[in-house]
Parts: C-alpha cells; structure tokens; sequence
C-alpha cells in the first residue's frame, strides 16, 4: 500500500467514526450525555431544561439529562456539532 492509499482509508475510517457518533446522539437516546463542540457565547442560556453542565473547555462543553431526545434538543438550542458522551464502549465490562 502506498502513503496515499493510507490516508485515503485513515480519513474514511474517521469519517465514518464521526458520522455514526453523530447519528448515535441524533437518533438514540444510547448516550448518558453529550459533548458540545464549538458552541455560541450564548448557547449555555439556550441550554434545555433538566440539562447539566458537566465540564467545560475552551471549544467545548459536556453535558448530562435524564430527559429524552438530548441530542436533538441540543441541535434546537444552536448546537453545531453533538457527540455523545458517557458511553461504556463496545463491549460491557462487569
């Protein structure tokens, strides 16, 4: 293989990461909490009822709700980029 076909199938691999962690936090409810990425100055005031800020960066903030469809109320408050949060992983450790 050369260095490109490598690069080709690293950003393809990436990608599809991305786009099924997304359509995890849009279209289940799989995830305990969600992973804002580049959010407003303003989205911590649009923020759903029953929503907790869990931490905060520079470019990101975490958050945590026991309510249903926390991924789409996110994308109503203005989030561009939800990624879940919180999930135990592909195989569940006892």
């Amino acid at each position: 293989m050369t260095i490109k076909t490598w690069v080709t199938s690293v950003t393809f691999v990436l990608v599809g990461w991305i786009t099924l962690q997304l359509g995890v936090m849009y279209f289940s409810d799989a995830a305990p909490g969600a992973m804002v990425l580049f959010p407003d100055h303003d989205f911590i005031s649009r923020l759903p009822a029953q929503t907790a800020i869990v931490d905060m960066g520079g470019f990101w903030i975490t958050l945590a709700s026991d309510e249903p469809n926390l991924g789409k109320n996110l994308y109503s408050a203005g989030a561009l980029i939800v990624l879940p949060a919180g999930l135990p992983g592909c195989v569940p450790l006892g």
